[in-house]
């Protein structure tokens, strides 16, 4: 029986070893498959707790805690064993995902290393070796644990967000840049807020990096703006995916700030378009506006913004500053004294302005005029650089000073508003002030029909207003006699045209046409001293103007007032330089200053002031005579195209000698006038050198020649 039961023992016993043996393969293969490769972090507690919360040890720690073989468990305690296995198929049969998991472990590990942008691949490789290599140490020296603690560890990795601070030493940073999608959550668990945005059925590796990586698709608020997006995704809210309007008026500002003024008025626009209930983007659109010069459009914005916030102080300000900028000192006071945080500054400059007016209008009942035009000075440059009224003033000013190309020249530049937004905002009789200068301004450059259109176009703003009745009464004459004159004149009843002219210059005695047409006249009548008179009546208000000019020169050579024709005629071909009649008047009249001082002149003739030198003698003769000489000093095999330019210059100004020189007929000039390269220009003046131009700078050559001969 002893044997017997030793017996039955020593079978029971390899029995059971062999059991357990099998058990033991069983359970490492099942582990292999499902649990080895995942890294947990599963504490003695998570076997009690079943789920509740767990204290999370280093993986340090870990190692310390004493735990039990899987032989001695498969050993000692196989009903346990049982019921692990029964827990691992709950498992995978409640999450039928983890084996597609336990599938593309592998794959997904090398998509999600290949897909990090915050490593090398060399790193990344380097570092899954290391990895592998401790999981491997891990498997061979770390008893392994129960499949119960593994599906709850795995159920609390995807949840867990402390994993990136895990060393790279753990096994757990094997998943450390892996996204779970919440896939392999239990059903209980709540989901990472990282993966919130994610699609559901997105495939982890094809995640968008701006999921990986959210910090780099912000920039602050703004989002930064990708090649595919409109001109106002950057503008995006990240809250509300949405364009703010804070946002535009922010770039708006810092655009404004640079002088960018297009631009920041664009940005406001939009805000606007967006939130049009806001002060604020109102009154930054009336700066931009102001930045460009807008005025107008510049009022209505602050005036809408007012009408939002009527305590908004700043849009008072900029009101008060348009105002002022207007010319309008008195609304700019009321402007800036409307609210409590009045412009100290403004204020006095206002007041400065307005006492400038004042001394205006005052100066202007007496006549004046230069106290007005200094006023008008200082209140532009005070600041009032878009008053249309101080303008006026000046211009007036100017017409009574008879600086009539100045008065021109201001009033083109002057700024110009619509006649009904003048009538709102200067009132009926200033809009039609400035007509009525507008109109003289026109008549006294000889532009009489737009004269009359102004005239008329002030008194129908307003018809009671005598002023700009005589005004009216005046054009009208002027423009009347020069019709009439000038039809007479064609009939060649130059008495009669006289007549007539002088009937305009009744109505406005400087009007510089009407005397140039008298002093055609006159020529015709042979009175030139009187048509010289009445030309240069023409030129004192007029001094640019042409056709009085030549009238005198005409006149003077009639009289063989030869110096002062040559003047004129010259003056008119530096304006005109190709003007063959001038420059045919022009050589006729040197002609006869050569006669009157004796000089030879049986080789000159018109269009022959080009002259090819052929002795020193000659040389020195044209150098040192007055006026002025341009000499070529070429060789024979001197480019034709230099040639050229030396003939059309000639014909170009008449009255200018050229000289050409070949230094291989003529060494010893070249040699005594220090001519060091070939071809060259000189241009000598009164016996002087005063020029070298290089022969293929032709705009230089032209534009010295002006220079000298003047």
């Amino acid at each position: 029986m002893a044997t017997k039961a030793k017996n039955n023992k020593v079978g029971s016993e390899l029995g059971c070893g062999l059991m357990g043996r099998i058990l033991q393969l069983k359970n490492n293969k099942l582990r292999k498959a499902s649990v080895h490769s995942l890294p947990l972090k599963a504490s003695d507690n998570a076997m009690n707790d079943h789920g509740k919360s767990e204290h999370k040890k280093s993986p340090n720690d870990e190692s310390k805690v004493p735990q039990r073989s899987s032989t001695d468990t498969a050993l000692t305690e196989p009903h346990k064993l049982g019921e692990a296995q029964k827990t691992a198929r709950k498992s995978a049969s409640i999450n039928p995902q983890s084996s597609t998991f336990r599938n593309n472990q592998n794959r997904r590990q090398s998509d999600a290393a290949r897909s990090s942008t915050s490593s090398s691949t060399s790193s990344s490789t380097s570092t899954q070796t290391k990895v592998q290599q401790n999981k491997d140490k891990n498997y061979e020296s770390k008893p392994h644990r129960d499949p119960i603690g593994t599906s709850l560890a795995l159920a609390r990795i995807s949840t867990s967000h402390q994993r990136d601070n895990v060393s790279i030493k753990s096994p757990n940073k094997d998943f450390g840049n892996l996204k779970l999608t919440g896939n392999l959550l239990v059903n209980n668990t709540p989901r990472r807020k990282s993966v919130e945005y994610m699609p559901k059925n997105a495939d982890l590796n094809s995640v968008p990096s701006s999921y990986s990586n959210a910090s780099k698709g912000l920039m602050g608020n703004i989002m930064r703006k990708n090649s595919s997006s409109n001109d106002f995704a950057k503008f995006l809210s990240p809250r509300h995916n949405k364009v703010d309007p804070e946002l535009l008026k922010s770039v708006g500002n810092e655009a404004y700030k640079l002088g960018r003024f297009e631009e920041a008025l664009a940005l406001y626009d939009r805000a606007i378009a967006l939130d049009s209930n806001k002060a604020t983007y109102h009154c930054n659109k009336s700066a931009a506006l102001i930045g460009l010069g807008r005025l107008q459009e510049a009022i209505f914005e602050c005036e809408e913004s007012i009408r939002l916030d009527p305590s908004y102080v700043r849009a008072h300000n900029r009101l008060a500053t348009i105002y002022f900028r207007l010319g309008e000192a008195e609304k700019a006071l009321d402007c800036n004294q409307s609210t409590s945080y009045a412009d100290s500054i403004l204020s006095f400059q206002a007041k400065a302005l307005q006492n400038h007016l004042n001394k205006i209008i005052e100066a202007r009942k007496v006549n004046e005029w230069g106290v007005v035009l200094k006023e008008t000075v200082s209140a532009i440059s005070l600041g009032a650089d878009s008053a249309p009224q101080v303008y006026a003033l000046q211009i007036e000013a100017l017409l009574k000073l008879l600086r009539y190309q100045e008065a021109y020249a201001i009033y083109e530049k002057m700024p110009k508003y619509s006649l009904d937004w003048c009538n709102k905002i200067f009132g009926l009789a200033r809009s039609a002030y400035l007509l009525i200068i507008g109109a003289q301004v026109y008549l006294a450059a000889g532009r009489f029909e737009d004269a009359v259109a102004e005239a008329q176009q002030a008194a129908k703003v307003d018809p009671s207003n005598r002023e700009v009745n005589a005004v009216l009464r005046r054009v009208r004459a002027v423009t009347s006699a020069r019709v009439s004159g000038n039809l007479l004149f064609k009939a060649i009843k130059f008495m009669e045209a006289c007549a007539v002219y002088n009937e305009g210059l009744e109505h406005d005695p400087h009007n510089s046409v009407l005397l140039c047409n008298r002093a055609a006249c006159r020529s015709k009548l042979g009175q030139y001293e009187k048509a010289i008179e009445d030309c240069n009546a023409a030129l004192m208000v007029q001094p640019c103007y042409n056709k009085a000019r030549l009238r005198r020169a005409d006149c003077n050579a009639k009289l063989e007032r030869w110096e002062a024709a040559i003047q004129d005629y010259e003056m008119l071909l530096r304006e005109k330089p190709g003007d063959e009649e001038v420059a045919r008047a022009l050589f006729e009249a040197q002609l006869q200053v050569k006669i009157l001082h004796g000089e030879d002149i049986k080789d000159l003739k018109f269009g022959s002031n080009l002259v090819f030198i052929s002795s020193n003698d000659r040389f020195r003769h044209y150098v040192t005579s007055p006026g002025m000489a341009v000499v070529l000093f070429s060789n024979k095999t001197t480019r034709k195209q230099v040639l050229l330019m030396l003939e059309e210059t000639s014909k170009r100004f008449p009255s200018v000698n050229f000289l050409k020189v070949e230094i291989e007929d003529h060494p010893y000039l070249a040699k005594s006038e220090g001519v060091n390269s070939i071809p060259i220009f000189r241009i000598y003046k009164n016996g002087s050198r005063v020029k070298e131009i290089s022969s293929n700078n032709h705009e230089l050559l032209e534009r010295s020649i002006k220079l000298y001969s003047s």
